[in-house]
């Protein structure tokens, strides 16, 4: 979403700050319910059998659905936006239920909590603190593309750093940075939107998605780091 010229001129808010930001958190809380819950039905049902053969076709959709909701938010109506993040949250779920057969149920809802903490501690800091982000975004990309093709490299020469220590580490600490920034940045959204309703709602549930695939990435990474754990046990 292009919201980074703020001066709209003066016009009475339709929305509340708080209402936005609550809006969001609702959003992405709903995407996490049916991620989970998705992930699960997956795991413990015959779909499981869906998802390996349509692997590629299930990842290529996720892909599909950030960049129309990333990239096309602002012309789509406001149904269609969240039925875009409702959709993607479905369909990660059953991509992530490999997790919930590799893991046990313990050891998931302690990453779960160790995410929340974590999640939440960084997502107060970005909303609580005088400190202007926004040059953190140009770093944090280039970290995330960094562990990206680090990653892709390693598959292509049969090295797995995704399990790795230093290299989920680096993961963790990338996205938690991310939280903050990107919860700072919905309070810039609120700004720029908030005297228009429809675009105001459209931004909560983009900020939502945002939000959302910080969490899903931050408890991937403390899964592994907990995979890691076990191992060495």
């Amino acid at each position: 979403m292009d919201y980074n010229h703020y001066d709209r001129g003066y016009a009475e808010p339709t929305m509340s700050a708080s209402d936005y930001m609550t809006r969001t958190y609702r959003w992405m809380a709903c995407g996490l319910l049916i991620t989970f819950a998705m992930a699960y039905i997956t795991a413990t049902t015959s779909l499981i059998y869906l998802v390996d053969s349509l692997y590629l076709v299930l990842t290529i959709a996720e892909l599909a659905l950030v960049y129309v909701l990333s990239a096309r938010v602002q012309n789509m109506s406001v149904h269609g936006a969240r039925a875009a993040f409702f959709g993607y949250a479905l369909l990660n779920g059953m991509v992530l239920s490999y997790y919930f057969i590799a893991f046990s149920v313990g050891e998931l809802i302690l990453a779960f909590l160790s995410t929340a903490v974590y999640f939440g501690l960084m997502a107060v800091y970005g909303t609580t603190t005088h400190k202007d982000l926004t040059g953190w975004g140009p770093r944090l990309m280039m970290a995330l593309v960094a562990l990206i093709v680090t990653g892709l490299v390693g598959m292509l020469f049969g090295f797995s750093f995704g399990g790795s220590v230093l290299y989920c580490g680096i993961g963790l600490v990338v996205f938690m940075l991310l939280t903050a920034y990107d919860t700072q940045k919905l309070q810039q959204m609120y700004s720029y939107y908030a005297a228009d309703s429809e675009m105001a709602e459209k931004a909560s549930v983009y900020g939502a998605l945002t939000l959302y695939l910080d969490f899903i990435n931050i408890f991937l990474y403390v899964v592994r780091l907990l995979g890691n754990s076990r191992r060495r046990n």
